[in-house]
Order: C-alpha cells, then sequence, then structure tokens
C-alpha cells in the first residue's frame, strides 16, 4: 500500500486539473466536491513536537455536504481507545464528542485541538472550498514550484472561526502545498504546509505529511495508509461505536 495523505489533507487534495489556468469558482467548485469523497480509512503518526505522540486510525463518512469522522488512539498503550467523533451535517454547526475508556463521554469545541494538538474539529469539518466568495489572488513559488493563490471568504451569516482562507496550489501536480487561515485582522492564525507528495489509491498526487502551525507552536501528522470505499456500520459514528471500537481489534486499511 501506498502512503498517502493523512484526514484533514485528503479533504484538501484537488484531483487531476488538466489546465494551468482555470477560473476561481470552478477551482473552488472542484476542490469542494473532492472533499465528498466517500468512506475512508486512514492510519497517521500526530506528533505535538516534544509534547506527546500518537499513532491514529481514522474512519470517515463524506457525503452529500455532510461529514462523519472517527478518529481513535492506537498507541500508546495507555491512550489506547481514546476517541474523537467530528460530525457535521449540511449547513448545520459541527459537534465533537470526545470518549476516554473505559465509558467517559464528553464534548470538545470546535475550535479546540484534538488531542491537544493543533488541528482543530473545525479545521477537519469545515469546507472553505464551498463557501461564495472566491478569488485568484496572484501566483508564489513554494521551494522551486509557482501556485496559484485561490482566497477563499465565508458569506453573509456564514459562521467561521476564519474570515479569510488562503491556498497555494501546485497546479501541474494539482495539490496544496500551503493553506493560510485569517481572523478579522488579517492576521494568520494557522498555517498547514504539506510535506511529501505521493499517489493515493486513487491515483490523486496528495501530500502524505503536513505540519499544522498556531500559536508559536506545531503538530506534524505523517500518513502510512489509507482506503477508500471502505464499509462502516451504521453504528460506528456514534457515542456507542465508539466504546465498540475502543474494545476491538483496530481495522486493517
Amino acid at each position: 500500500m501506498k502512503r498517502s495523505l493523512p484526514l484533514l489533507l485528503i479533504l484538501l487534495a484537488i484531483g487531476q486539473a488538466g489546465a494551468q489556468e482555470v477560473s476561481a469558482p470552478d477551482l473552488a467548485a472542484k476542490l469542494s466536491a473532492l472533499q465528498q469523497d466517500g468512506t475512508s480509512l486512514v492510519r497517521l503518526k500526530m506528533d505535538m513536537q516534544g509534547r506527546s505522540s500518537l499513532q491514529l486510525q481514522i474512519k470517515q463518512r463524506r457525503e452529500g455536504g455532510s461529514a462523519d469522522v472517527l478518529y481513535q488512539v492506537l498507541w500508546p498503550k495507555e491512550r489506547a481507545g481514546e476517541a474523537v467523533l467530528l460530525k457535521k451535517s449540511g449547513s448545520q454547526a459541527g459537534s465533537a464528542t470526545t470518549f476516554t475508556p473505559p465509558d467517559k463521554t464528553g464534548t470538545l469545541e470546535m475550535s479546540s485541538g484534538l488531542f491537544d494538538s493543533e488541528l482543530t474539529p473545525a479545521d477537519v469539518l469545515e469546507n472553505f472550498f464551498a463557501w461564495p466568495n472566491q478569488a485568484i489572488t496572484g501566483t508564489e513559488a513554494i521551494g522551486r514550484v509557482t501556485c496559484q493563490i485561490l482566497e477563499s471568504k465565508p458569506g453573509k451569516g456564514q459562521r467561521s472561526a476564519y474570515a479569510s482562507v488562503r491556498t497555494w496550489v501546485d497546479t501541474r501536480r494539482s495539490v496544496p502545498l500551503r493553506i493560510e487561515k485569517y481572523n478579522s485582522s488579517g492576521q494568520v492564525v494557522c498555517r498547514i504546509e504539506s510535506g511529501r507528495i505521493v499517489t493515493d489509491d486513487k491515483g490523486r498526487h496528495v501530500p502524505a505529511s503536513f505540519t499544522v502551525s498556531r500559536n508559536g507552536t506545531s503538530t506534524e501528522l505523517d500518513g502510512s495508509k489509507l482506503k477508500h470505499d471502505v464499509t462502516f456500520t451504521a453504528d460506528e459514528f456514534t457515542a456507542e461505536g465508539m466504546k465498540k471500537a475502543a474494545a476491538a481489534k483496530p481495522s486493517e486499511p
């Protein structure tokens, strides 16, 4: 199995765009559509830069504008079974439910870090490519790659932790190399930098690793396995399903 993209950058890979020049609405629409890629199973390492390190399994289902995403700790042994269930339906606000074995559940704010990392539930669930305001603001080189910069802004009345998001897109390989999220004062509050670029099980170029930085600290995520079109049972994305998952052997991508 080829190494591939952890959850948050699977959502951002933009497929095989043939043309080097594309309008902002068309690019954003394609990005938005490709986020809804059905079911998948991911393994990754989450390294909180000396604070802690976790091996995770991620189950996800993204269809029809809705998302169900389950993060489960596999290692270290003393934390195995800890989980966070993220859910979002259409334009409704997302939710995050936590589980700590054997039977403790709770809630997590959308702006709080998953397992105390720099990655938040909002980062995982929010589809800023579906926002109504999209513009290409220029080009810029990252390393030796010239990227188009796509700027996304929410519409009137839309709730978001961010006032705008910019994505640096490598149009030759059709993959984002950098994402910056800004507050209403124009300050960068979150930056995502792609690492190794590989080919996933659907033939798309995607980052196999990336770094999320926020408030002077960062988390590195490194994916090891990915499989699409996985069959999940109806209760796997429920609080009861988290308890059952903690007691069972992890799935094999």
